[in-house]
């Protein structure tokens, strides 16, 4: 191939034509040179072009492969000095200089009060208090407690009292717990950006591990259960845990322990919170396994045929205060939670058996028994099994009830509703939902729990909204109620009133609890001479944070006085239910459910394909 001459003619040079007969008998000798006619640009450069003296010449540089210009070379080099500096250095500055977190969205109300909730089981707890439990002004406390039953081996000490008085009711004990155990299966990822993710998991193994001794948990078989620490009655003349006003610390009386050789709906519960639990624990593969067994033996012993009879029946220490109604909503409940917790598809059979929601009047649309409460699982229970149905659908045998514990599931927040007048309203805008009534917050904070958990799991299933009657109503709807309550209870209501102690500027001062009544000063006051501090018209000496109060009549009416345990009495039950709404409000950490975690024991429900067969051959 010749190169082409951009200027015209050919690159062929002419002789003077004396010698041409000369070049012609070279060439006939060298034919070699024909192919030397077409000169490359360097040859015909000198060939072509007269030498300039002035004109430097192009120097080159042999990088072994590529022959290059040393002039190119240089830019190279300076480009890349240049490039290292206005680059490489402010990129090396940049990454040794000290790390900083893009900045955080200040936390909601949601997030603050729920800081403080939490604090409340650190203020309640019994037995021998870790270092780290945060509130000054409690001690060491009940460490005698069962030993008074000679076979439970060291004690029943540790556990939660329960509210403002110095009893460990198991009941609404056990139901705190898997109310706060639920929470953290749903939101662990909101407990973690807030912080209190190992926190929260401390106090539920607080109450599990106290739980685990209130019947032989190493045993598969069991008679009896023990069901509550300290015992009173209203007309009580002698010392005991309501004719004394003592700090926990300085109890000198005696408490009895309460034992129940029949518990369907203690055992029930208890089985519930273990197995709740042992989910949360999951990571700790050993204490899982002990919960898992513990409910198991504990659900045996409720399910027992001739130990049907309520727990509470007949006891004058138990019934005025924790009277169980009924126990097919703990069996409904426990069921559902064993089979999250073992995959053992015997739990769901039974909780989907047509015979328990109907012995749990579930589908009868009784009011009061679509409000939750530590006597009442049903909603619970029937939300639960309502999860099973929207994210893993399992169809034939559960599907009927499954189905109607969805519909009821939906006419239950239906009727949270104000529109549908099933439940009076204050003027301020609380609920009524145990028909105004003292300790009304407690049952506001469990309906907004649910409230709010049903809205999410719809949005995790896609699912926009829901039907009441003819209605539709969106999950927005729905969050919106849960907030309303919240926010009343957190001081949006016309008393401008927190009602959560320690958030806020206005919250109760005189709240109805020995243990934040009476200073730690040093001083023992006996059984009698603690009552002058109940009488007393200071505040508190000690602020027991976190702590919801039972709150306003229906007629948004709030009496501060210690004297008024309806208005300024808190409970574990109220404050579960409190710290599960917060929870699944807040926007720390991002919105929506963990929809895996509860499943996580769970087999799969519809096996894979059999492997095809190997091919045929002759």
């Amino acid at each position: 191939m010749h190169s082409g001459n951009h200027w015209g003619g050919t690159f062929e040079i002419h002789v003077d034509p004396v010698t041409d007969d000369e070049h012609g008998r070279s060439m006939d000798l060298d034919r070699a040179a024909v192919s030397r006619q077409q000169l490359d640009e360097t040859q015909q450069s000198w060939l072509l072009e007269p030498q300039d003296s002035s004109k430097k010449k192009d120097e080159y540089v042999d990088l072994g492969c590529v022959v290059c210009k040393r002039k190119v070379v240089g830019w190279i080099m300076w480009t890349a000095l240049v490039a290292f500096v206005v680059i490489g250095i402010p990129i090396i500055i940049a990454k040794s200089l000290p790390k900083h977190k893009e900045k955080e969205l200040p936390p909601d109300q949601y997030t603050m009060a729920l800081h403080k909730a939490l604090l409340f089981f650190n203020a309640q707890k019994s037995g021998r208090l870790p270092k780290n439990n945060g509130i000054s002004w409690r001690g060491n406390s009940g460490l005698k407690d069962g030993f008074d039953q000679p076979d439970i081996e060291g004690g029943l000490v540790g556990g939660y009292y329960d509210a403002g008085d110095n009893i460990k009711f198991h009941f609404p004990m056990a139901y705190s717990m898997t109310l706060l155990s639920w929470s953290v299966i749903e939101y662990s990822h909101k407990y973690k950006a807030i912080g209190e993710y190992n926190h929260i998991r401390e106090l539920i193994k607080w109450g599990t591990d106290y739980l685990l001794k209130t019947f032989n948990s190493s045993a598969t078989t069991i008679d009896k259960i023990y069901s509550q620490v300290g015992e009173a009655t209203n007309s009580s003349t002698a010392p005991d845990d309501h004719y004394c006003w003592m700090r926990p610390e300085d109890m000198d009386y005696p408490r009895r322990t309460q034992v129940a050789n029949s518990a369907p709906d203690l055992g029930g519960e208890i089985a519930a919170a273990l197995a709740a639990a042992s989910i949360v624990f999951r990571d700790d593969a050993a204490y899982s396994k002990k919960l898992i067994r513990g409910a198991a033996t504990v659900y045996k012993f409720a399910r027992g045929m001739g130990r049907r009879t309520p727990y509470s029946r007949g006891n004058p220490y138990i019934e005025p205060f924790y009277n169980s109604t009924g126990y097919w909503d703990e069996y409904m409940w426990s069921a559902a939670w064993m089979y999250y917790a073992t995959g053992n598809s015997s739990y769901m059979s039974f909780a989907t058996d047509p015979r328990l929601p109907r012995n749990a009047k579930a589908f009868m649309r009784i009011t009061d028994l679509g409000v939750l409460s530590w006597d009442n699982k049903l909603p619970a229970a029937m939300l639960l099994l309502t999860r099973f149905r929207m994210f893993l659908n399992p169809g034939y045998p559960y599907e009927e009830s499954l189905r109607g514990y969805h519909n009821a599931t939906g006419l239950n927040m239906c009727s949270g509703f104000k529109e549908f007048n099933v439940f009076n309203w204050s003027r301020g805008g609380l609920v009524q939902l145990n028909h105004g009534r003292p300790q009304s917050l407690q049952y506001t904070a469990a309906m907004s729990f649910l409230a709010s958990l049903f809205a999410d799991y719809m949005d995790a299933a896609n699912v926009p909204g829901w039907y009441c009657g003819p209605y539709y109503f969106s999950t927005t709807s729905l969050r919106s109620f849960a907030a309303s309550q919240v926010t009343y209870i957190l001081g949006d209501n016309p008393e401008k009133m927190s009602y959560v102690v320690g958030y806020g500027e206005n919250y109760p001062k005189h709240v109805h609890h020995r243990g934040a009544s009476i200073p730690d000063n040093g001083v023992k006051y006996s059984c009698a001479a603690g009552w002058k501090w109940f009488r007393a018209k200071s505040p508190n000496p000690n602020v027991i944070a976190g702590a919801m109060v039972g709150g306003p009549d229906r007629f948004d009416v709030f009496k501060d006085a210690r004297q008024n345990y309806g208005y300024t009495e808190p409970t574990l039950a109220g404050n579960a239910g409190l710290v599960a709404a917060l929870v699944s409000l807040t926007s720390s950490g991002g919105a929506g459910v963990d929809k895996n975690a509860m499943f996580s024991a769970v087999p799969s429900l519809f096996p894979a394909a059999p492997p095809p067969p190997p091919p045929w051959r002759p």
